[in-house]
């Protein structure tokens, strides 16, 4: 067979006059749908079969009935679902103790309120910050630009909790800023009054300046996609520079925003380390002190659950404040963005509003870290740290690969078969990233214990010998829940690199008698390799920085750089916790690096883009 040849696959350069020549052959010899040389069914109930070629294209390429693909997607998602509805289950569940009783008419109703303000808090400070900063990088043209493209995205590198052991130490009674304060001024212990950072105000001070890159990303991202002629129409309406951004550049931008803060407010809900240490109670230190503190698993269920409500409301009314509404341009022109040049102090204030959240978000905590570390840093550095880091990279390096393959099994079962059963097994396995790791801890421990339980039960009547525990309190529990909660970001990035590849390209591999694994293997996966590595290495890095879950789901004297830190810092011992700290800052900075350049390239008809 001639007429397309592997390097005109990878060219995409198969239709027109390359793909005529092979049009007889093809009709000639007709293929199955999973290896060559057979014939492809034809519509059913007509017993008809249908050549490879044109018409059996579409049965392969967009076939609606489910087929093995679909059915592993489905079986994934109804896995990956299993901690989401064993918590919502314990809501149905008796107790046998009082604990739930007792936190209801003693800290329930702070948690709720301490919740609330921290949402609240930090939903207000992070639209202000990313969206701002977005907007003056993308449009305005002042000195150190450039620079602030990328760098405003490295607060994303920093764990929330580390950012609040740094700012504890340099804050504090006896850290450098209030021993120079008192040096300089004379003042006494008590003569001056100073902000507790160990507060919640603090708290949602801490998250706000971690997380604002997540608005800043998708409004930066949706500030290059927008057409200039609204820009352009605005101005010729009399609009100034201020006025387009707020009417006109805003409203565009407004889904990104919205779906940046929801994602900044579910990593609040979820978040354990900050709270935990500045002792600020909420839903998430409720669930890990009702686990480990009160021992009872129903308390720790419905309390999850009711933190699992606060995230179906996040996501309910951000999907509302979409409704209906559209927000594409009509116009097909991409021209270069207009740059408008600041001068003198428009140009300092521009610089100072990207500065601040930079410099308060890593490069303070950076430092103070590296101060830190060099001095003092862990006292068992060395073997011990080798073995903690060890962990922390294999249980990363393992969930990512596993997140890597099932993302990409998952999201080729929608392009090759786009049935509504396969969109909604990937719909559904994307839904864990905005559980809380809490949350998932408790799913996943009370289904494998369950299990454990009765294997061992069984084991025992029927042979006499017990099992143990096999299941829980292992790796393998705990890189299951990492999937459960970080799946989704491998998911959305794969299902995007599918989305780029020409239908044409798997016309072509059918054509040379390559079946659905192979185009995958031989075509797909060189084209993807790129996207296969980002995702591969957003998720390591989120599994470095994850510290509930594994907290509680970790088996026994097997501690991570995350759990050390925490432990160290938790023993006021923030000067040793500084090693295993900057060490996950540290790995954290290469995909904050490459998600800026992505999103660089990101406007259409740019050069960089490749369109």
């Amino acid at each position: 067979m001639s007429g397309i040849t592997d390097e005109q696959i990878q060219r995409g350069e198969t239709d027109g006059a390359a793909t005529r020549p092979l049009t007889a052959e093809v009709q000639a010899t007709t293929l199955p749908l999973d290896e060559p040389g057979g014939e492809v069914p034809g519509p059913a109930g007509t017993g008809a079969t249908t050549p490879s070629g044109g018409g059996a294209r579409r049965l392969w390429r967009a076939g609606r009935r489910p087929g093995v693909l679909t059915w592993i997607a489905v079986a994934v998602a109804a896995l990956l679902a299993i901690p989401v509805l064993t918590v919502v289950a314990q809501l149905l569940t008796p107790s046998e103790s009082n604990v739930w009783g007792h936190l209801v008419d003693t800290v329930l109703p702070r948690y709720l309120w301490n919740t609330l303000w921290l949402v609240l808090g930090v939903g207000l400070l992070v639209p202000v910050i990313g969206t701002g900063t977005a907007w003056l990088v993308t449009i305005c043209r002042f000195p150190g630009r450039r620079v602030f493209e990328w760098a405003l995205i490295l607060p994303l590198a920093v764990p929330a909790y580390v950012m609040a052991y740094t700012y504890t130490d340099f804050l504090q009674f006896t850290g450098p800023v209030q021993t120079a304060l008192r040096e300089i001024t004379g003042w006494g212990p008590r003569a001056y009054w100073f902000p507790e950072i160990r507060s919640l105000p603090g708290a949602i001070v801490m998250l706000a300046f971690v997380l604002y890159p997540y608005v800043y990303l998708l409004a930066r991202a949706s500030f290059l996609e927008q057409s200039v002629c609204a820009l352009e129409v605005s101005r010729t309406l009399g609009c100034g520079r201020w006025s387009s951004f707020f009417r006109v550049a805003l409203p565009l931008a407004r889904p990104s925003i919205v779906a940046g803060t929801s994602l900044a407010l579910m990593e609040t809900l979820a978040d354990f380390g900050t709270v935990s240490y500045f002792g600020v109670q909420t839903f998430t230190t409720g669930i890990v002190r009702a686990w480990t503190s009160f021992g009872d698993r129903i308390a720790a269920s419905q309390l999850a659950a009711v933190l699992l409500a606060f995230v179906f409301i996040i996501l309910v009314l951000e999907r509302y404040n979409r409704g209906k509404a559209r927000y594409h341009h009509t116009s097909a022109r991409y021209q270069r963005l207009p740059g408008y040049r600041l001068h003198g102090a428009t140009a300092a204030a521009a610089w100072l509003a990207c500065a601040l959240p930079l410099t308060i978000g890593f490069l303070l905590p950076a430092l103070i870290l590296v101060k830190m570390s060099v001095e003092a840093g862990d006292a068992q550095f060395g073997a011990r740290f080798l073995e903690l880091a060890f962990n922390s990279f294999s249980l990363a390096t393992i969930t990512a690969v596993l997140a890597v393959i099932l993302a990409t099994v998952m999201a080729y079962a929608v392009r090759l078969q786009p049935n509504r059963a396969a969109f909604l097994a990937n719909r559904m396995a994307g839904m864990g990233y905005a559980v809380p790791g809490t949350v998932i801890a408790i799913g996943v421990l009370l289904p494998f214990a369950a299990f454990d339980n009765a294997l061992d039960a069984w084991m025992r009547a029927t042979l006499g010998i017990s099992t143990g525990l096999l299941l829980t309190g292992s790796v393998a529990a705990l890189v299951f829940a990492y999937i459960v909660r970080f799946l989704a970001v491998s998911l959305n990035t794969m299902e995007a690199s599918l989305g780029r590849v020409r239908p044409t390209m798997d016309d072509a591999a059918r054509a040379l008698g390559h079946g659905p694994v192979s185009t995958l293997l031989r075509v797909h996966a060189p084209m993807m390799w790129g996207s296969m590595l980002t995702a591969g290495l957003v998720v390591f890095v989120d599994v470095m920085k994850e510290l509930p879950a594994t907290l509680v789901m970790r088996p026994f004297n097997f501690d991570t750089l995350a759990v050390q830190a925490y432990n160290l810092a938790a023993d006021e011992r923030l000067t040793e916790a500084s090693t295993a700290a900057l060490t996950i800052v540290a790995v954290g900075i290469l995909p904050v690096i490459l998600l800026s350049k992505t999103i660089a390239r990101s406007r259409p008809g740019s050069r960089k883009s490749g369109m």
